[in-house]
């Protein structure tokens, strides 16, 4: 019976000590730091971690919020942090880190409006120019889905060869992202979870650009994810031509296997340099900020007409 305690009490140290080392992090402050901007700048809610960041330093921390510049100060650990909600994946190696670094301290949380939303967004690029232009859209609107409380994985430009499924060419990281999105999707089942592919060809800020929107024709709750997202686009159209389709069916293989096979609701949105605007096609400015916003626009209005359903 003594050792029985004894192991038991051992085990409970253990976990007690191991909890408390991972509890924290340690971060050297700079030039200017004090604690609202450290723990900005790592990602943290100040007003949120405020006290949890003066319990862990009480000992270095005697006057107000002032820290020493080159002191060595303790940082919560918490998963509510942006290195935490936005998260760049190698989906080969399924290695992570974080989307933002010196961006964070310019971040807070706007609202929850998201919260136990995440979202899976898939980068294809044709072209080095398409890149600048699709990259920056993609940070601007992890950021701005992130600062609305939901988690938000970014992968795309990987090649693989180890890829399951015979309609996928050697080469293709479609199989990647599948295994990396399945993965993260069962470890938050019950969670409203979304995939979005964003795939450019020959776009850039000096002419306008045509967008659709496909989904899965057997997929409802893509359908609607598509449909969110091609009324707000379909608002703010610059052509006279209207656009009588909701949203396009996949038709091209790699999407079709990714629908197929991967576990959330799944839309692709295309972009191209403006050419003949067919009835599908939308024409838009293609300014980065202003799109990145309508697509978190027609994100929330799906994510709320669900909520509504609810």
């Amino acid at each position: 019976m003594k050792l029985r305690l004894s192991l038991l009490f051992w085990v409970w140290a253990c976990t007690f000590i191991f909890a408390q080392e991972n509890d924290f992090y340690n971060v050297v402050a700079e030039q200017g730091d004090g604690i609202f901007s450290l723990l900005r700048k790592q990602g943290l809610d100040p007003a949120k971690h405020y006290g949890k960041f003066l319990e862990l330093n009480s000992d270095k921390i005697k006057q107000g919020s002032s820290l020493k510049l080159g002191e060595e100060y303790k940082v919560p650990y918490t998963e509510d942090s942006f290195k935490k909600t936005g998260v760049l994946v190698e989906a080969a190696k399924e290695v992570e880190e974080p989307i933002f670094d010196k961006e964070l301290a310019k971040m807070s949380l706007k609202s929850n409006k998201l919260k136990d939303a995440i979202y899976y967004l898939i980068i294809e690029n044709t072209t080095n120019q398409d890149k600048n232009f699709v990259l920056d859209v993609t940070q601007s609107l992890a950021a701005e889905l992130m600062m609305h409380g939901a988690r938000v994985y970014v992968m795309g430009e990987e090649i693989s060869n180890e890829l399951v499924g015979e309609d996928i060419a050697p080469g293709d990281p479609t199989g990647d992202y599948i295994k990396v999105i399945n993965k993260r999707y069962l470890q938050n089942t019950g969670k409203y979870q979304r995939v979005l592919v964003i795939r450019a060809e020959n776009v850039s800020e000096r002419s306008n650009m045509d967008v659709a929107v496909y989904h899965y024709n057997k997929s409802t709750q893509g359908q609607r994810f598509a449909q969110n997202l091609q009324n707000v686009f379909k608002e703010n159209n610059i052509s006279n031509k209207s656009v009588d389709e909701a949203s396009l069916i996949f038709e091209d293989q790699t999407s079709l296997y990714l629908a197929k096979n991967i576990l959330p609701a799944i839309s692709l949105l295309t972009l191209k340099n403006t050419s003949d605007l067919s009835d599908s096609k939308i024409s838009l400015k293609p300014n980065k900020k202003e799109f990145a916003n309508l697509i978190s626009n027609g994100i929330m209005n799906d994510y709320a007409d669900l909520e509504l359903e609810n």
